[in-house]
């Protein structure tokens, strides 16, 4: 199984304020879409809180140290190795760990994959992905975008696979 994050950061690792993301790229939301579809994700209470809803065809397992917390259509466990072991009874070829912060520190030196979005500007973020050590990672792919009425800032989407 491929465990990959997927992220978008602004220049300075920011990757959300208050709770929510800082910007809005429909392009990235359309490849987040593509890409997850189909696949079990990984998440914080915090980052679920902030979707509000089972996405649908995805399976969503949040990680949350609340036993009370149940929503609808999720699975709940409390670290992220039981959610990986569940994802893999589920026989999945490829898990997403879509965040937030401190998922992804847990998480960054289990993964195989980065699905990227780099955004050209800097915002005023609370939250920030971990610092990526370049020499542990491979681009094998990128693609820029303009920006334009749907996608406020320019932007690079990435491929970096972990080097073994």
């Amino acid at each position: 199984m491929i465990i990959s994050i997927i992220a978008a950061l602004d220049e300075k690792g920011g990757i959300g304020k208050d709770n929510g993301l800082p910007w809005r790229l429909k392009s990235d939301l359309k490849r987040f879409k593509s890409i997850t579809m189909g696949h079990h994700l990984i998440m914080g209470r915090k980052t679920y809180e902030t979707i509000g809803k089972p996405l649908p065809g995805r399976t969503m397992i949040i990680v949350t140290h609340n036993p009370n917390y149940h929503p609808n259509g999720c699975i709940i466990v409390k670290s992220i190795e039981e959610a990986l072991s569940v994802v893999e009874k589920n026989n999945e070829s490829e898990v997403f760990i879509i965040g937030g912060g401190d998922i992804f520190r847990q998480s960054i030196d289990m993964a195989d994959k980065i699905y990227l979005t780099n955004i050209h500007t800097v915002v005023n973020a609370d939250t920030y992905f971990p610092e990526i050590e370049a020499s542990s990672w491979n681009m094998v792919w990128c693609e820029e975008n303009k920006r334009s009425e749907k996608n406020e800032y320019d932007s690079d989407f990435k491929i970096l696979l972990r080097i073994k």
